[in-house]
């Protein structure tokens, strides 16, 4: 597809907040948030956000591990990869410490020594920031934007960087729990097929059929949905 860039017909700084708007809405609205939601934020991200190269989003759990869901280039997957090694950078401390956490030349820059001289010997990125997305548990999630020049982001990356990560951890909240909800329905399926199972084989009724279901989750200490399951996948494996 070409695409052709002018004065006039381009997009136009200014609309940008709306445009990140209307992204959300669009992305929201198609009641599917399954897969490529955090994929597109990062790419809309690198479009919209003034003097940024690549993009990507860094998870974070109490342990320091760290996940790259979402990268719109190899070097932002480097930078999840050295920080994971020394468990030190400014993703990592944009998720678990600071709402926004910039690097304006990463060779004048001393905070992270580790995770600076690696970056520095290894990749091209100069400039670096870094927005909190949401703070769930044990989990914690940054989004984060580079650039291959020193001082490459001004006060409007920060200003839209802001608003693209207030949107993603919507999103991103809206995403979990609709897999949430959607678990919890499978749960109750075969939790109903595995009582229904019991009433027939043993001539009980619903609540005592249930109740077995719920002591047999309690003895073996496994949660009910999967005592249900293996109830289930038993009396579909045996011979008729």
């Amino acid at each position: 597809m070409e695409i052709v860039m002018s004065f006039d017909d381009g997009p136009h700084p200014a609309d940008a907040p709306a445009r990140i708007a209307d992204i959300t809405r669009r992305i929201y609205e198609r009641r599917s948030l399954e897969g490529g939601v955090i994929v597109e934020l990062v790419e809309h991200a690198v479009a919209e956000l003034p003097g940024v190269d690549y993009a990507n989003v860094t998870v974070t759990s109490a342990a320091y591990d760290i996940e790259t869901p979402s990268a719109t280039h190899p070097w932002a997957i480097r930078m999840d990869d050295i920080q994971r090694r020394h468990r030190e950078g400014p993703c990592l401390s944009s998720a678990w410490h600071q709402r926004v956490v910039e690097v304006n030349d990463l060779e004048n820059d001393t905070r992270w020594p580790k995770f600076r001289a690696e970056a520095l010997e290894s990749t091209p990125v100069r400039s670096i920031m870094g927005f909190q997305l949401f703070l769930t548990g044990k989990s914690k999630g940054a989004l984060n934007v580079f650039a291959e020049r020193p001082h490459a982001f001004d006060d409007r990356t920060r200003e839209l960087g802001s608003l693209v990560a207030a949107h993603s951890a919507l999103l991103w909240d809206a995403a979990r729990r609709e897999a949430q909800f959607h678990e919890a329905l499978a749960s109750r399926d075969i939790i109903g097929q595995a009582k229904g199972m019991i009433m027939e084989r043993y001539s009980m009724n619903a609540e005592r059929a249930f109740e077995m279901l719920r002591q047999l989750s309690h003895d073996a200490n496994v949660p009910l949905a999967e005592v249900a399951a293996k109830i289930v996948d038993a009396a579909q494996s045996s011979p008729r």
